[in-house]
């Protein structure tokens, strides 16, 4: 898994793409806390960040993170 640093609020969380549709996000209680989209709401029912996937979307494009199968290898 790679950090990641939201561009909206800064909070930064470990991503891992297992393929394009497939992104795997490890939230810690202080990234819950930090964002936005999640402050005050119940995160279990929050399904998503749009600044946070937006975040992700620039560092897959921008090759920070890579499109790879859960067995390590990389397409």
């Amino acid at each position: 898994m790679e950090p990641v640093t939201c561009r909206t609020c800064a909070t930064c969380v470990l991503v891992e793409k297992f393929s394009p549709q497939h992104t795997s996000v490890q939230w810690t209680a202080s990234a819950v806390t930090a964002c936005a989209e999640f402050t005050g709401a119940d995160s279990a029912r929050v399904r998503t960040c749009a600044a946070l996937r937006d975040s992700i979307d620039a560092a897959v494009a921008g090759g920070r993170i890579e499109v790879g199968t859960r067995d390590g290898d990389v397409p």
